[in-house]
């Protein structure tokens, strides 16, 4: 192990340091070394991870969807983009009410988001057989590229092609990343963290506690970040209005460049490897 690349702190945690973050492991870890690159980690349950399953990859796009959240509903037609059980509620309002063609209308932000789905589906082998980038890198330039579009729009412009457009890249993202380091978690919305956190407190509770106050913290910070992420676009969305949506490209940025720089260097030669949850 490289000295340079590795220091033990007074609470016996051992720091790596990688471009723009520190990530602290236990130092009791086991570590693999992986052809032409530094060790890499393999936790206590034997498993190893890529960069994109790492928690700070999910906290940061907890943080960019509950900016988007907040963005939709404040300046773009008052609604959540996030996920879609609202908009099937909506549809079937609608149609209870026989107003037909409002609720055929509610099949654009739901087909948009199947076809994120479907399309995220598809696209990761095909991306990562090119050697270039992992298909979790390219949905995240393609989310910086779709803010910076997004933010020349109009006020006047429909709010439906921001909505569709937010409808189909959180699709994306929430297909595309599944499991931060082993622990299946949602990047677009709160309610399965909540859930999670619920069943472990209940553990803690009842005197299973094992792994479960940490596994409660990791949601609750998710669900802490999302919030976080929402007050910082609603402060934004009353300074700047339709503009506001490019505050999300400095985390973008900064996550695109840290799994960029995996894809191309650390863990180049697993850049085929399948996520866990796939």
């Amino acid at each position: 192990m490289r000295s340079e690349k590795f220091t033990v702190n007074e609470k016996g945690l051992l720091l790596r340091q990688k471009p723009f973050i520190k990530w602290r492991i236990p130092a009791a870890a086991v570590y693999k070394r992986m052809p032409g690159q530094d060790e890499v980690r393999i936790m206590e349950n034997g498993e190893s991870y890529l960069e994109c399953e790492s928690s700070r990859v999910f906290m940061i796009l907890m943080l960019v969807a509950g900016f988007y959240g907040a963005y939709t509903y404040s300046v773009r037609g008052g609604v959540f983009c996030n996920a879609q059980t609202a908009n099937f509620v909506l549809f079937a309002m609608a149609m209870g009410r026989g107003e037909i063609t409002r609720g055929i209308y509610y099949f654009i932000p739901m087909s948009a988001y199947l076809l994120g789905a479907i399309v995220s589906e598809i696209l990761p082998k095909p991306v990562k057989s090119t050697h270039i980038m992992r298909w979790d890198t390219l949905l995240v330039l393609i989310e910086i590229v779709a803010v910076i579009l997004l933010g020349f729009l109009p006020e006047s412009a429909p709010h439906q092609i921001s909505q569709v457009a937010i409808n189909f890249i959180c699709s994306m993202q929430y297909n595309t990343f599944r499991q931060a380091e082993g622990v299946p978690m949602s990047t677009t919305f709160c309610t399965n963290h909540l859930r999670q956190t619920g069943i472990a407190l209940a553990k803690v509770l009842t005197g299973k506690e094992g792994k479960n106050a940490k596994r409660a913290w990791e949601h609750i910070k998710m669900i802490c970040i999302f919030v976080l992420g929402g007050i910082l676009s609603a402060f934004l969305c009353v300074l700047f209005g339709v503009r506001a949506i490019w505050g999300a490209l400095i985390p973008l940025v900064i996550l695109f460049i840290d799994l960029m720089y995996a894809d191309l260097k650390t863990e180049h030669e697993y850049i085929e490897a399948t996520p866990h949850g796939h």
